[in-house]
């Protein structure tokens, strides 16, 4: 089995950083892209940034300059450093990993996500 663990979460002023963490364990035989995706109170699940195995990064514009988006492939973890924080940031925010299980073919696999509150 595979899993995808986000951890980081919590309540922070405006302008303030947080930095979340999700890590893949289980039967992995490769991991490729890796993101993070966030629903905020009323809205839809968007996209907030996205990196490659191999490093190329995508971000959200609404983010960009303010988030940035790194990754161990050691440990297969990924993480998101979130600086200068805003009320609109607060959302749950999903780790997503692109997973070739051992034995199994790619897809998908969400974490079960972690709240973000900025709030003074």
């Amino acid at each position: 089995q595979v899993q995808v663990v986000e951890s980081g979460g919590g309540l922070v002023q405006p302008g303030g950083s947080l930095r979340l963490s999700c890590t893949a364990s289980g039967s992995i035989f490769n991991i490729y892209t890796m993101g993070w995706h966030r629903q905020c109170p009323g809205k839809q699940r968007e996209l907030v940034a996205t990196i490659t195995k191999g490093g190329t990064i995508n971000y959200a514009q609404s983010i960009k300059g303010r988030f940035t988006i790194s990754r161990d492939n050691a440990k297969n973890t990924v993480y998101l450093q979130m600086n200068s924080l805003e009320p609109e940031d607060t959302a749950v925010y999903y780790c997503n990993a692109e997973i070739i299980p051992v034995g199994g073919s790619l897809r998908g696999f969400w974490g079960q996500g972690t709240q973000v509150t900025v709030s003074s």
